[in-house]
Order: C-alpha cells, then sequence, then structure tokens
C-alpha cells in the first residue's frame, strides 16, 4: 500500500522478514532474516557486490543515521512496527515515512520546476529505458565542481547516454556522515548546461544526496529538468565501482503524483 501525503513525504506499509520498533532491539542491529533450516546459529549475509563480483549494488542502505537534506541529526528514525508477533499480531508488518529524496533517488521533473508537477510529471512517467542499459563510471577531478570546464575535460565520447560521476564525495564519505554536508560537489548551472549543449547523457548520477552543488541547486537543476528527457538519479554508492562501463539497472517506485523516489541502482559488468 502506497499513500502519497506531499510533494515530499511518502508513508509505505511494508512486510518485512523481521523488524524492531520501540518495544525492541533496533532493526538495525540486523535481527536474522533468513533461517538456515538446520539449526544452526541465524546469520543474515549482506552483501554489497553479488555473483563473484560481477553485479555490484550502488545503492545506500537506509538507516536512521544516514544524511538527510539540511540535517544535522540524519534521517531519524522512519520505520516503525505497528504490527508485531512479539506482540501476538500474526506477522510482522513495517510501516515506513521519509522524505521521497531520501538515499539513493530519482528526480522528476516535478521536483524544480512547479508547472510540470501540476502536469503530472512524476516518477511514474519517467522512462524505465533511460534508467536501464549500458552507462559510464567516470572519475571527476577532485578539486572542483562539475563545470563546462570539467565536462570538457572528461572527453566523454558522443553517443554515450548514461554517465555516473563519482567525486570527492565518494572520497570523504560524505553518504556515510550523519550530517548533512553543504560542501558536496555537485554541478554547476554551466555545467549543466554544457552536458546538455554538447553530449547525449540522458542518465546523470552523482554520490551525494544532490546532482547540484549547494550554492547552484535551483538553477542548476531546472537546466537539467527543462526539457524532460534527462533524469537525475541522486545519493549513489560508487566506491565498489571502477571507472569502466557496466549495464546500470535502476528502478524507482511507481509513485503516482510523486517528484521523487527511492531507487535501488545495481551495476553489471
Amino acid at each position: 500500500m502506497v499513500l502519497v501525503y506531499s510533494v515530499a513525504t511518502i508513508l509505505l506499509t511494508i512486510i518485512v522478514c523481521s523488524i524492531a520498533d520501540d518495544a525492541y532491539p533496533s532493526p538495525y542491529s540486523y535481527t536474522a532474516c533468513d533461517l538456515d533450516g538446520g539449526g544452526g546459529s541465524l546469520s543474515p549475509t549482506r552483501r554489497e557486490v553479488y555473483d563473484n563480483g560481477r553485479i555490484i549494488d550502488i545503492s545506500h542502505r537506509y538507516h536512521p543515521d544516514m544524511p538527510s537534506w539540511l540535517s544535522d541529526d540524519g534521517l531519524g528514525q522512519f520505520l516503525r512496527l505497528p504490527a508485531s508477533m512479539k506482540n501476538g499480531s500474526r506477522s510482522n508488518v513495517s510501516e515506513m515515512k521519509l522524505v521521497t529524496h531520501t538515499g539513493t533517488h530519482v528526480d522528476a521533473p516535478g521536483h524544480m520546476i512547479d508547472e510540470y508537477f501540476d502536469a503530472g510529471f512524476d516518477v511514474d512517467t519517467l522512462d524505465l529505458h533511460v534508467l536501464n542499459g549500458p552507462a559510464l563510471v567516470v572519475d571527476v577531478p577532485r578539486d572542483s565542481n562539475i563545470t563546462a570546464d570539467v565536462m570538457k575535460s572528461l572527453n566523454i565520447p558522443k553517443g554515450v547516454m548514461r554517465v555516473l560521476f563519482r567525486t570527492l564525495n565518494t572520497d570523504r564519505r560524505l553518504m556515510w556522515q550523519k550530517q548533512f554536508d553543504t560542501s558536496y560537489v555537485g554541478f554547476l548551472k554551466d555545467g549543466a548546461q554544457w552536458l546538455k549543449d554538447n553530449t547525449d547523457i540522458k542518465l546523470v548520477g552523482i554520490d551525494y544526496l544532490s546532482v547540484a552543488a549547494f550554492v547552484d541547486s535551483v538553477a542548476t537543476h531546472r537546466v537539467f529538468f527543462k526539457s524532460r528527457d534527462i533524469i537525475l538519479v541522486e545519493g549513489l554508492k560508487l566506491d565498489n565501482a571502477d571507472t569502466g562501463i557496466y549495464n546500470v539497472h535502476c528502478l524507482p517506485l511507481r509513485l503516482f503524483g510523486a517528484e521523487g523516489s527511492p531507487i535501488r541502482c545495481i551495476l553489471i559488468k
């Protein structure tokens, strides 16, 4: 069940294997989920890479201490367990409430252009072809936001449709820090305009909560969104991905009326 309450907030009710509310241990103690059936100790496996390194998860795990936009205190508790087997319920049913632009997420054009929001350009209208296919992971020079000059220096060939930009944000592990950091690396307006005018890129991914630098946030987003054919994926986890070509697969939730959505993204070598 999905209820979209506002432009920025969703309430999801989901069934999970095992999770806890305030009466029980924190879900972030990673209570066992999978049963081994053999009477041994229960120990869930959590991985960042799969199939001997061929599949790389580039989504961040959601937890209370992950950064949240303009927050000094992180995301905070976003899961509760209104139905608990420990309290006599037939099953464990969790409820989740968080801003749609939390963690690894996708933006729709209505995020920064209100007429697009009113017209219904939500995450359910995004092109899955753009969100899935061959992608290039590139390293951005570590001493600059992404300007027109930086874009020129990357020499991204014509015909490349999807690019994931790894920046100083990954080196600084900003997505692992609780406090939101306004000094993160992102695109400036001229860099976004150069990308639009000189490349075939339709999927732009970056390794912090915004593809646009904090000092140029609204103007840069509007450059990307104006034509409605560029999709922004933010908060990617690129520390396990070498530069090069992969297949990327990103799937947002089908949230009718929402301008953003949590998204699960993987790379396949």
